[in-house]
């Protein structure tokens, strides 16, 4: 392994049928309408298009690794009793790791780059899909580019190379530069090569979509929004939304979530894959359409419930009867003394109401619980704080009641609207 960065293609080494001229040969057409010369393999001339610094090429026991060191390069006489024992070896599908290291050095002399060669299982189980894993760590450096070929092997192969491809990337920083597969077609002899590198882009939005989901964070999608072409105001306006509402200002985050999602409407994207992820994201954000500030937050307090982030669900439930008061009363709920006048003149007529004091009393106690990240010492609050099914169950019914207005009640406070 090199210690720097390095332009790395790994291949699949699979097995042609063989007949008496050899193993079969295809000619691979790329992208740019180049054609190849008749290969048995790939790799080959993917190596020689794309001339990266390191080759790593895999294959099981059964693959044609002879092939590697007979056809398509002339090695002379180098190797020879090695490379007879390997014909042999291939035959009985019995290649074994220190073999195949004893030849590389004869490849990587005569392609004057470094080889690599290793046995992977036939990945058929879990365990053995977690060895291939293994080895492509141990093949990749950090910040390795990676160019992956899965044109051979098995048919559930490339699928498995598509999810390598997302762990090497978390696992190891690599930069996938691109995912190759020629499509052998019977019916012609030739194989139109295509590059599927767009697939781990979308992986990639579902990904973002799956960490919003996670943590509502929308900020998540603003570099694959700028990736994509977005202008730069809508990339600024997605990312200050998201700022505002994890400091839980959502009135800030609303005015810039909605300037983001009027230009998402109109936005020129180079990335086919948005136009399925966006409308995802805007149905997740519907939050945004409702009239009121208190309306917001009990919506954002159920999205919070809903993927048990209980700090934001209770935070966001305190700031709903909160803002409520404050609307209820004609009180600016940006006037810090007026929304503290609001919270105490309800809690002075709460007296009249003990089923709605006690409500209120328990959704307040909790808010101080784990915004202060204190444990209380007895009753109610401790019982919920030390019980996460009580304390879901619990936000459920509290949730409930500030949705039916039942929490506050203009019942408490049409005193103080007359």
């Amino acid at each position: 392994m090199n210690d720097t960065t390095t332009h790395t293609l790994v291949t699949i080494l699979g097995r042609a049928p063989r007949g008496a001229q050899g193993y079969r040969t295809t000619a691979y057409r790329f992208p740019d309408g180049e054609a190849s010369a008749p290969v048995a393999f790939f790799g080959w001339e993917l190596a020689r298009r794309l001339r990266p610094a390191r080759l790593v090429i895999l294959g099981t026991a059964g693959s044609m690794w002879d092939h590697l060191f007979e056809e398509d390069i002339d090695l002379g006489g180098e190797g020879e009793r090695q490379r007879l024992v390997l014909m042999e070896v291939v035959e009985r599908k019995a290649v074994d790791q220190p073999m195949l290291e004893s030849l590389a050095p004869l490849l990587s002399a005569a392609l004057k780059m470094d080889v690599s060669l290793r046995v992977i299982p036939y990945c058929r189980t879990p365990e053995e899909q977690s060895a291939l894993l293994r080895i492509l760590a141990e093949e990749v450096g950090e910040g390795d580019r990676i160019a992956l070929d899965v044109t051979h092997g098995f048919r559930h192969l490339p699928m498995l190379m598509l999810l390598a491809a997302m762990y090497l990337r978390l696992a190891k920083g690599a930069e996938i530069t691109g995912i190759w597969y020629g499509a052998y077609d019977p019916d012609t002899g030739e194989a139109p090569v295509m590059e599927l590198s767009g697939l781990l882009r979308f992986m990639e939005w579902l990904q973002a979509l799956h960490g919003f989901d996670k943590d509502d964070d929308y900020g998540v999608f603003a570099p694959l929004l700028a990736r994509a072409g977005a202008q730069d105001r809508l990339v600024d306006h997605l990312r200050r939304a998201a700022y505002f509402e994890n400091i839980l200002n959502v009135g800030e985050a609303t005015g810039e979530l909605r300037k983001a999602l009027a230009q998402m409407e109109t936005a020129r994207l180079d990335a086919p894959e948005a136009e399925l992820v966006l409308p995802v994201l805007r149905e997740r954000l519907a939050w945004v359409g409702e009239k009121k500030q208190f309306e917001k937050q009990i919506r954002l307090a159920r999205d919070a419930l809903r993927r048990e982030d209980y700090l934001r669900a209770v935070l966001y439930l305190y700031e709903a009867v909160i803002t409520r008061l404050c609307q209820m009363a004609r009180v600016d709920i940006q006037d810090f003394e007026g929304r503290e006048w609001a919270r105490k003149d309800y809690e002075e007529r709460l007296r009249a109401s003990p089923r709605e004091r006690d409500r209120y009393r328990l959704l307040k106690s909790l808010r101080n619980q784990v915004a202060h990240g204190t444990r209380p010492s007895q009753g109610e609050v401790q019982r919920v704080l030390l019980d996460r099914n009580r304390l879901r169950e619990t936000l459920e019914a509290l949730w409930q009641a500030v949705n039916d207005g039942d929490l506050p009640s203009e019942e408490v406070l049409r005193p103080s609207q007359g």
